[in-house]
C-alpha cells in the first residue's frame, strides 16, 4: 500500500463528502486507502457518509477525542508507506495526491511534505509553509514585525514569504490541513502528541521530524482550504486556543529559556484574547444589526446545473441577482474567466463540479484572486451548493 489518507470529522458531513469525492476523483496511479474518524458528531455523519462511500474505513468515537488522538487511531490501523492527514474542509486537485507521493519518493530524506493551499477567493494561504516558531520568530509574529517585513528572511521567517509559492522548496513547518508523512519517519519520531487537543500538533510533529534528521518540503500542487478563509482568527476562542497551544509547544521544546519565554507568551495570550473578546462582541453586535448578506452569484456549468442551482439560489436569496455562464471543461475551460466584465458585480462564482475538474476550478479561481470572488460548488450528486459559510439545499 502506497498511501493512507486520514480525515477527521466533527459535524461537517457535507464538507467531508465533497472532500472524499475529490480524493476518489484524483488521477493517482498509487494504491491508497481512506479512513474517516468521526469525533462523536451529532449530524448523522457516519450513516450519511457510509451510504455514499462504502469503500472508506470508518472509525466512530463516542467522545470528541481531539484532532491528534483521532488521527493517531487511524494511523495505527493504516498500511501505507506514506500517511496523509487531510482536513475535512479541503478539496484536492486531481493530480495533487500523485504529486505529493512523487515528491516524497524523489526525496528519501523527506519526513513530510505540505502543499499549496488556496483560500476560497483563490489567494494563497500563508499557512501553506512556515518556519519553526523559535522564541525570536514567535516574537516577530506576535509583535507585528512579520507583518511589517513579510519578505525578510530575518523578521518574516514565520510565513517564509521570501520563497516562491509556485516552486517546490524545503520548509520547516507543515500545515496539519494537508500533511503527508513518511511511515518510517513516524516510526522513528512518534505520532501526533495527544497533549495538543487542537492546533499546535502539526508544528510539534514537524519539529520532531527535523530533530529526527529528516527534512520537510513544500509542493506547489494546489488544494482548496475553506478554513483558511472562514475561521474567525480574531475570535476569543481561536486566539486563546492557538496561543495556549503555542505555549505548550514552547514549554515542551524551549523550556531551557524558562520565564524568558513563558511570561511573554502568557502575557500575549491574555492580551490577544482580551482584544479578541472585545472585538468579537462588537462584531457580533454589528452582525445582529445587519441584514444577512445575499449572495450575488455567477453560475458556471452545464444547462442542467444552471437550472437547478438557479432555483436553489432563488429560493434562498430571492432578491439577490445571479447570472449563468453555460459551459463545460471541454467547451469553455476558462469558465468565468471568459466574462471579466462581470467579476466586480458578483460575490461568488459557483462551479458545476460534474462539468469541471477541481484542477481547472482552482486554476481559474487563482487567476481572479484579486477580484474577491469566493468559490461555491454544485454537484448533481448531492444537489447541494457549498461555500465557505453555508451549505444550501432545497427548501
Amino acid at each position: 500500500m502506497d498511501l493512507s489518507i486520514i480525515i477527521v470529522n466533527y459535524n461537517v458531513k457535507h464538507y467531508v463528502e465533497q472532500c472524499l469525492h475529490a480524493v476518489f476523483r484524483s488521477v493517482c496511479p498509487y494504491d491508497y486507502e481512506v479512513f474517516v474518524v468521526d469525533n462523536c458528531s451529532s449530524d448523522g455523519s457516519i450513516p450519511y457518509l457510509k451510504e455514499r462511500y462504502p469503500q472508506v474505513h470508518f472509525i466512530s468515537n463516542t467522545d470528541n477525542v481531539g484532532f491528534a488522538r483521532a488521527n493517531n487511531q487511524a494511523v495505527r490501523l493504516s498500511r501505507g508507506r506514506y500517511v496523509l492527514l487531510l482536513n475535512p474542509d479541503t478539496i484536492v486537485a486531481e493530480h495533487t495526491l500523485a504529486d505529493s507521493v512523487r515528491l516524497m519518493d524523489s526525496h528519501p530524506d523527506a519526513g513530510g511534505s505540505g502543499t499549496r493551499m488556496l483560500r476560497t477567493d483563490g489567494s494563497f494561504a500563508l499557512e501553506s509553509r512556515r518556519g519553526l516558531p523559535t522564541p525570536f520568530v514567535a516574537f516577530c509574529k506576535m509583535s507585528g514585525l512579520t507583518k511589517l517585513f513579510p519578505y525578510s528572511r530575518t523578521f518574516g521567517r514565520y510565513y517564509m514569504r521570501y520563497l516562491d509559492e509556485n516552486v517546490e522548496n524545503e520548509i520547516e513547518i507543515i500545515s496539519g490541513a494537508y500533511m503527508m508523512l513518511r511511515r518510517e519517519a513516524l516510526d522513528k519520531v512518534g505520532l501526533l502528541d495527544e497533549t495538543f487537543f487542537m492546533y499546535g500538533e502539526d508544528i510539534d510533529l514537524s519539529y520532531r521530524l527535523l530533530k529526527g534528521g529528516y527534512k520537510n518540503y513544500y509542493s506547489p500542487s494546489p488544494i482548496l482550504h475553506y478554513k483558511g478563509e472562514s475561521t474567525e482568527k480574531s475570535s476569543f476562542r481561536y486566539v486563546y486556543t492557538f496561543y495556549n497551544a503555542m505555549q505548550l509547544f514552547f514549554n515542551k521544546h524551549f523550556h531551557r529559556y524558562g520565564l524568558l519565554v513563558s511570561l511573554p507568551i502568557s502575557a500575549a495570550i491574555w492580551v490577544r484574547s482580551a482584544f479578541a473578546y472585545v472585538g468579537g462582541k462588537l462584531s457580533r453586535e454589528r452582525r445582529i444589526e445587519r441584514t444577512p448578506p445575499a449572495y450575488r452569484c455567477l453560475l458556471v456549468g452545464a444547462p442542467a446545473m444552471l437550472e437547478a442551482a438557479s432555483a436553489l439560489l432563488a429560493a434562498h436569496y430571492p432578491s439577490a441577482p445571479f447570472e449563468c455562464i453555460e459551459g463545460t471543461e471541454a467547451t469553455l475551460p476558462e469558465g468565468h474567466l471568459s466574462r471579466p466584465e462581470l467579476w466586480e458585480e458578483y460575490d461568488m462564482v459557483v462551479y458545476d463540479t460534474d462539468s469541471y475538474s477541481y484542477e481547472t476550478i482552482l486554476r481559474n479561481l487563482a487567476s481572479t484572486s484579486s477580484q474577491g470572488l469566493k468559490l461555491g460548488t454544485w454537484s448533481s450528486r448531492t444537489s447541494l451548493l457549498i461555500n465557505e459559510n453555508v451549505v444550501l439545499s432545497a427548501i
